[in-house]
Protein backbone atom coordinates (compact mmCIF):
# COMPACT_ATOMS: atom_id res chain seq x y z
CA UNK A 1 0.00 0.00 0.00
CA UNK A 2 1.54 3.31 -1.19
CA UNK A 3 0.44 6.58 0.57
CA UNK A 4 -1.63 7.90 -3.32
CA UNK A 5 -3.72 4.70 -3.29
CA UNK A 6 -5.12 4.97 -0.51
CA UNK A 7 -8.90 6.30 -0.81
CA UNK A 8 -9.94 9.72 0.24
CA UNK A 9 -12.65 9.44 3.34
CA UNK A 10 -15.85 12.02 3.85
CA UNK A 11 -13.35 14.04 6.31
CA UNK A 12 -10.20 13.94 4.39
CA UNK A 13 -11.61 16.39 1.38
CA UNK A 14 -13.62 18.77 4.08
CA UNK A 15 -12.58 21.96 3.38
CA UNK A 16 -11.95 24.65 5.77
CA UNK A 17 -13.98 27.79 6.27
CA UNK A 18 -13.34 30.87 4.18
CA UNK A 19 -14.21 33.52 6.58
CA UNK A 20 -15.40 36.87 5.65
CA UNK A 21 -16.29 36.42 2.13
CA UNK A 22 -19.55 37.58 1.37
CA UNK A 23 -22.80 36.99 2.99
CA UNK A 24 -23.71 33.86 0.81
CA UNK A 25 -21.06 31.71 2.60
CA UNK A 26 -22.74 32.38 5.97
CA UNK A 27 -19.34 34.05 7.31
CA UNK A 28 -19.64 37.09 5.40
CA UNK A 29 -19.34 40.99 7.24
CA UNK A 30 -18.16 40.05 10.66
CA UNK A 31 -16.59 36.71 10.14
CA UNK A 32 -18.41 35.15 12.77
CA UNK A 33 -16.72 37.81 15.50
CA UNK A 34 -19.55 39.39 16.13
CA UNK A 35 -20.14 43.05 16.65
CA UNK A 36 -17.36 46.09 17.32
CA UNK A 37 -15.16 45.44 20.86
CA UNK A 38 -11.40 44.37 21.35
CA UNK A 39 -12.46 40.59 20.25
CA UNK A 40 -13.73 41.59 17.27
CA UNK A 41 -10.55 42.81 16.28
CA UNK A 42 -6.96 41.30 14.93
CA UNK A 43 -4.02 41.38 18.39
CA UNK A 44 -6.16 40.21 21.11
CA UNK A 45 -4.66 39.49 24.43
CA UNK A 46 -6.93 39.66 27.28
CA UNK A 47 -6.14 36.63 29.18
CA UNK A 48 -6.10 36.89 32.72
CA UNK A 49 -7.18 40.78 32.04
CA UNK A 50 -10.39 41.65 34.05
CA UNK A 51 -11.15 45.24 33.28
CA UNK A 52 -8.37 46.74 35.11
CA UNK A 53 -9.61 45.03 38.47
CA UNK A 54 -6.64 44.08 40.21
CA UNK A 55 -6.21 40.26 38.69
CA UNK A 56 -7.01 37.37 41.01
CA UNK A 57 -3.08 35.62 40.69
CA UNK A 58 -1.83 39.39 42.06
CA UNK A 59 -4.12 39.21 44.73
CA UNK A 60 -3.48 36.07 46.15
CA UNK A 61 -0.17 35.73 48.29
CA UNK A 62 3.22 33.94 47.12
CA UNK A 63 3.35 30.78 48.99
CA UNK A 64 5.85 28.42 49.53
CA UNK A 65 8.64 27.21 47.31
CA UNK A 66 9.60 24.20 45.71
CA UNK A 67 13.14 22.10 46.76
CA UNK A 68 15.15 21.90 43.88
CA UNK A 69 17.63 19.30 46.07
CA UNK A 70 14.74 16.91 47.66
CA UNK A 71 15.43 13.62 46.88
CA UNK A 72 12.25 11.19 45.43
CA UNK A 73 11.35 8.12 47.52
CA UNK A 74 8.83 5.27 47.33
CA UNK A 75 7.95 3.86 50.29
CA UNK A 76 7.88 -0.46 49.96
CA UNK A 77 7.39 -3.01 52.66
CA UNK A 78 7.57 -6.83 53.60
CA UNK A 79 3.91 -7.03 52.66
CA UNK A 80 4.28 -5.33 49.00
CA UNK A 81 7.23 -7.34 48.62
CA UNK A 82 6.04 -10.57 49.74
CA UNK A 83 2.72 -9.97 47.04
CA UNK A 84 5.27 -8.76 43.98
CA UNK A 85 7.39 -12.30 44.94
CA UNK A 86 4.33 -13.86 44.24
CA UNK A 87 2.80 -12.08 41.48
CA UNK A 88 5.76 -11.70 39.37
CA UNK A 89 7.58 -14.77 40.29
CA UNK A 90 10.73 -13.19 41.62
CA UNK A 91 13.36 -14.72 42.92
CA UNK A 92 13.86 -14.15 46.67
CA UNK A 93 17.86 -14.47 46.86
CA UNK A 94 18.11 -11.30 44.03
CA UNK A 95 15.73 -8.50 44.28
CA UNK A 96 17.17 -5.64 42.62
CA UNK A 97 15.83 -1.98 42.12
CA UNK A 98 16.90 -1.41 38.86
CA UNK A 99 15.10 -5.14 38.00
CA UNK A 100 11.88 -3.75 39.33
CA UNK A 101 11.95 -0.91 37.37
CA UNK A 102 12.99 -2.41 34.06
CA UNK A 103 10.52 -5.05 34.17
CA UNK A 104 7.63 -1.97 34.75
CA UNK A 105 7.09 -3.22 37.96
CA UNK A 106 7.24 -0.42 39.76
CA UNK A 107 7.56 3.54 38.40
CA UNK A 108 11.51 4.97 37.92
CA UNK A 109 9.44 8.56 37.97
CA UNK A 110 8.01 8.34 41.33
CA UNK A 111 11.95 7.94 42.89
CA UNK A 112 14.30 5.39 44.79
CA UNK A 113 12.68 3.08 46.98
CA UNK A 114 12.95 2.58 50.47
CA UNK A 115 11.96 -0.61 52.43
CA UNK A 116 10.15 -0.20 55.96
CA UNK A 117 9.68 -2.57 58.47
CA UNK A 118 5.80 -3.45 57.75
CA UNK A 119 4.72 -6.55 57.81
CA UNK A 120 6.91 -9.68 58.14
CA UNK A 121 9.24 -11.53 55.10
CA UNK A 122 8.03 -15.03 54.31
CA UNK A 123 11.42 -16.16 53.01
CA UNK A 124 14.90 -15.18 53.65
CA UNK A 125 15.13 -12.01 50.67
CA UNK A 126 18.56 -10.78 49.54
CA UNK A 127 17.71 -6.85 48.42
CA UNK A 128 19.77 -4.53 46.45
CA UNK A 129 18.03 -1.17 47.21
CA UNK A 130 18.51 2.43 47.69
CA UNK A 131 17.31 3.00 51.10
CA UNK A 132 16.05 0.32 53.91
CA UNK A 133 15.01 1.84 58.03
CA UNK A 134 17.23 0.69 60.30
CA UNK A 135 14.79 -2.10 61.87
CA UNK A 136 13.76 -3.64 57.73
CA UNK A 137 17.91 -4.34 58.16
CA UNK A 138 17.77 -6.13 61.11
CA UNK A 139 14.57 -8.03 60.35
CA UNK A 140 16.43 -9.38 56.93
CA UNK A 141 19.51 -10.17 58.74
CA UNK A 142 17.45 -11.85 61.75
CA UNK A 143 15.78 -14.38 58.81
CA UNK A 144 19.50 -14.91 57.19
CA UNK A 145 19.09 -12.40 53.86
CA UNK A 146 21.16 -9.15 53.29
CA UNK A 147 20.51 -5.65 52.47
CA UNK A 148 22.97 -3.82 50.06
CA UNK A 149 22.36 -0.35 49.77
CA UNK A 150 23.36 1.16 47.00
CA UNK A 151 22.94 5.17 48.53
CA UNK A 152 23.03 6.57 51.89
Amino acid sequence: MKINELKSTSTSSKQRKRRGRGSGSGLGKTAGRGVKGQKSRSGVSINGFEGGQMPIYRRLPKRGFKNPFKIKTQNINFVTVNNLIKKYSLNPNEINEEELFNKKILKRSKGHLKLLNVGEPEKSINFEISYASKKAIEVVEKIGGKIKLTKK
